[in-house]
């Protein structure tokens, strides 16, 4: 599988694979010993250059290297020296028809799965010898002529023929492979970075339209976190399928990069003993937090809440404010205010984030804090909340007990993302 982009095809100096297919390879006599079956890279020692040549000669294979060729067209392949070995099936070696034509590709300008028709190659002279170079994949219109027409018209007819339809192209450095087998994916040098920074809402379009075992490819090899805000793009029951999938350590390291209400729900959506598997993976302070918001029911607000919201006495200054945001810049992202409490913990003020930034350091916070003072327990159903959230034009709501401690706080993420499941 590939992820690509898009690009402009060149057409100078170039051959397609489906060109070369079944072309004889002739010896230094002239003498034919076979046909080209595939063509493969070796990615740790050259990325683009094609460094083998495998031709089907009687029963078996032989393996050619790139640098025993003299010439390569769609007449033939000629070779400079005979030294030829057998065929041997190699994990470092990334093949041409085996490993990408008819695979499904992703093309991450068009945020579509579609799949590959052919490989076009940049055909240079090197040292005497001609060399190829994979230039780009195609998956056009042009590409499915020239499969259909291989072997029933002459390659030069063909390419007249495709001049009057638009190239449709992907330039291979925009080229991204998708391989479940993690040994695998070292030996052929493989990465993640097109798929990493692309938007996971748009990731997670693509993702929905994948096979099983991609998907698990995928989810894999991301780094925690980024797999976490994908998840959390993800329709809730590939959701689920995908934990399911995983190994429990891995589940357990994308589930603590999430949002610990989110990640409750998820795992409420699981078999228990599936579950506890996961949790038993999660770090204390982690697992924690999720088994306590496990026990509210999902349709509460108890449900939604989360526990990253920061909470100071209420005779608290800005400058005490301001330091213990310091101390904990990641809780900043989703924080619109902060909430005071007394000796109890019961929430006595809320006071807007961006009301601190023109207060002097010894400001009591109470004294910025709002008029009013809005919050919701922790059984009241979601509707009541996303009711809220709209009449009083909310960022964030607190969630409190039923002696008005605070337990937890709702963002209007929550409820975008309610609503949209909805």
């Amino acid at each position: 599988m590939v992820i690509l982009k898009e690009s402009m095809a060149i057409e100078e100096e170039v051959l397609y694979l489906t060109e070369l297919l079944r072309v004889k390879v002739y010896d230094l006599k002239g003498r034919d010993i076979g046909t080209l079956r595939d063509a493969a890279l070796v990615p740790l020692i050259d990325p683009v250059r094609l460094d083998r040549y495998l031709v089907g000669a009687g029963p078996g294979w032989l393996s050619i290297r790139y640098d025993q060729i003299e010439s390569i067209g769609p007449d033939g392949i000629r070779l400079k020296d005979e030294r030829l070995t057998p065929y041997h099936s190699d994990e470092y070696m990334l093949r041409m028809v085996r490993d990408l034509l008819d695979q499904q590709i992703i093309d991450a300008q068009g945020r579509k799965v579609v799949r590959v028709n052919d490989v076009t190659f940049l055909k240079q002279r090197e040292n005497g010898h001609d060399v190829l170079h994979i230039l780009e994949v195609d998956i056009g219109l042009r590409s499915m002529m020239r499969r259909v027409l291989r072997g029933i018209v002459p390659p030069a007819t063909v390419r007249t023929l495709q001049t009057h339809i638009h190239p449709h192209s992907i330039r291979w450095e925009f080229c991204n492979i998708l391989e479940a087998d993690p040994q695998r994916r070292v030996r052929l040098n493989i990465s993640n970075k097109l798929l990493e920074d692309m938007h996971p809402a748009d990731l997670a379009d693509i993702v929905e339209n994948l096979g099983h075992e991609d998907r698990q490819a995928i989810f894999n090899t991301m780094d925690s976190e980024t797999a976490a805000e994908l998840l959390s793009e993800v329709e809730p029951g590939i959701q689920t399928r995908i934990l399911e999938s995983l190994k429990a350590e891995k589940a357990a390291d994308i589930l603590e990069e999430m949002e610990p209400s989110e990640a409750a729900d998820l795992l409420n959506e699981l078999e228990h003993e599936r579950s506890e598997q996961i949790l038993d993976e999660m770090q204390p302070e982690e697992k924690e937090e999720v088994e306590e918001l496990r026990e509210f029911r999902e349709d509460t607000a108890g449900g939604l809440m989360d526990s990253g919201f920061l909470a100071l006495p209420e005779d608290a200054t800005v400058a005490q404010a301001m330091d213990e945001l310091k101390r904990d810049e990641e809780i900043l992202e989703d924080l619109h205010s902060i909430f005071l409490v007394d000796s109890d913990n019961k929430l006595r003020a809320i006071v807007p984030l961006a009301k601190l930034i023109f207060a002097a350091g010894d400001t009591p916070l109470k004294n910025l804090a709002s008029d009013s003072l809005v919050f919701v327990q922790a059984d009241e159903n979601q509707g009541r909340v996303a009711e809220m959230f709209d009449k009083y034009n909310l960022l964030s709501l607190p969630v409190v007990d039923a002696q008005q401690r605070l337990m937890g706080v709702i963002t209007v993420d929550d409820v975008v993302a309610l609503l949209r499941q909805g």
